[in-house]
């Protein structure tokens, strides 16, 4: 019965302690914003993300899984609930189970009726989420250490890298590090225990490509803001901060994640890269930014948890971190509800007021129509957007609405600074 479906929440404002972006994803279900949300978390009985990370890397931090089998199965369990109707499986009447639809094994129906309505527009996106769920498992990957593979150094300047074309020309053939994934141990661990039948090894050598331009897409999204701003990171160090960093980046992140940049731009002066955001997770990451010149031809990577105001007003201010040469944000959904657009403001009038070159990432044409009409509501000047030619590969679930048409990591962008200019003229009125 309807009564037994739970009311989704109401947007809140955000408060210093609170991770204020779990309102997306699960219960977004028109603002296009996929991602973990606090839904999975609870399903989980875990609290935040650092508790997620520290289960899937095997680690006993209070909670863990009694092994690889009830670990997968407990992550597909946060991804049940009913297509058609949205009811969970806590709210199915006795004798009822959710059911898979059999040739993308990643959507749910509680009854045949349910599933035969919602046809219509499942198949329009059918074949794309069999992708998303040969990912989602896949991606536990990145945990292990098999993903992000390494990468060559660059034989072309970054000037002349201007798409994943251009990149992938640099690196030839990829099919001999894609293998050694695909026959090492911790790919059989995977398939061995989750509930799904192994794809064959070309859908798994592509789904391996696919996380891995997500992960170079954020790299390769900052080189490409450095040079829209024609920022010169051969005459002096640069520091750039990622505003909004949420669990996405710092879960798994390593100190050599942004190296791809020392590839982009051999030689440089040094580049800081400082992860801001109220939902970094703890890691190596996690450690005090510079206050000044940085180590020459290396990225150096720090993070503060917290809200990107409070950081530039702690540490910014009192000079125990340096002045951003650029800001780069990472699908800031500060259109989804009334709480991030609150959260963000403070943020986003500091970058205006202080000038600052900031380039921020949208998952797709919507949000980037929303963004867009938020800045200039703000007065802020938009220099130029459009869609990102560093598009992460990878297709994402909307994952309260699975039959939306899924979206891609950084597909658009906005590069954006200071205040709008004035109109240099009024519209000239008719002589008399």
């Amino acid at each position: 019965m309807a009564s037994q479906i739970p009311a989704l929440p109401q947007s809140y404002a955000p408060t210093n302690e609170s991770v204020f972006s779990d309102q997306s994803g699960f219960f977004s279900l028109d603002s296009n914003v996929p991602g973990l949300s606090r839904v999975i978390l609870n399903s989980l009985n875990m609290k935040d993300y650092g508790q997620y990370r520290a289960a899937v890397e095997g680690k006993n931090k209070g909670i863990s899984f009694r092994n690889y089998k009830d670990m997968f199965n407990k992550m597909e369990e946060t991804f049940k609930f009913c297509t058609g109707c949205n009811k969970l499986p806590e709210h199915l009447t006795e004798g009822q189970s959710l059911k898979r639809c059999v040739k993308c094994l990643n959507v749910y129906y509680c009854t045949k009726d349910c599933q035969r309505k919602d046809w219509p527009q499942h198949k329009k996106v059918c074949k794309k989420l069999r992708l998303v769920g040969i990912d989602r498992l896949v991606e536990w990957l990145s945990f292990t250490g098999n993903l992000p593979f390494p990468t060559k150094k660059w034989c072309k300047s970054a000037a002349e890298v201007r798409n994943w074309e251009d990149w992938l020309s640099m690196q030839g053939d990829l099919s001999p590090c894609l293998d050694t994934i695909l026959s090492g141990g911790n790919m059989t661990n995977l398939w061995k225990n989750n509930c799904r039948p192994r794809p064959d090894d070309d859908d798994l050598r592509q789904s391996l490509w696919r996380i891995q331009s997500e992960f170079l897409s954020r790299v390769l999204t900052v080189g490409m803001a450095v040079q829209h701003f024609s920022l010169d990171p051969y005459a002096k160090p640069l520091t750039i901060h990622l505003a909004g960093a949420s669990h996405n980046e710092s879960m798994g992140a390593r100190l050599t994640d942004y190296d791809e940049l020392n590839s982009m731009f051999p030689g440089h002066q040094g580049i800081e890269v400082v992860m801001v955001g109220p939902e970094v997770v703890d890691g190596p990451i996690v450690r005090p930014p510079l206050r000044a010149f940085g180590p020459r031809q290396r990225v150096y990577i720090s993070a503060y948890k917290g809200l990107y105001h409070q950081f530039w007003e702690e540490l910014v201010e009192k000079k125990e971190a340096a002045k951003p040469d650029l800001v780069v944000g990472y699908h800031p959904g500060f259109h989804a509800n009334k709480g991030l657009i609150e959260g963000w403001l403070p943020t986003l009038l500091l970058l205006r007021d202080f000038n600052i070159p900031s380039f921020f990432t949208m998952f797709s044409e919507m949000e980037l129509e929303c963004s867009l009409q938020i800045l200039h509501e703000l007065e802020i000047h938009i220099r130029d957007s459009g869609p990102n030619p560093f598009t992460s590969q990878k297709p994402e679930q909307v994952q309260a609405c699975p039959n939306k048409m899924p979206v891609y990591c950084n597909s658009q962008y906005i590069r954006f600074q200071g205040l709008q200019p004035q109109q240099e003229s009024e519209e000239a009125s008719p002589d008399n």
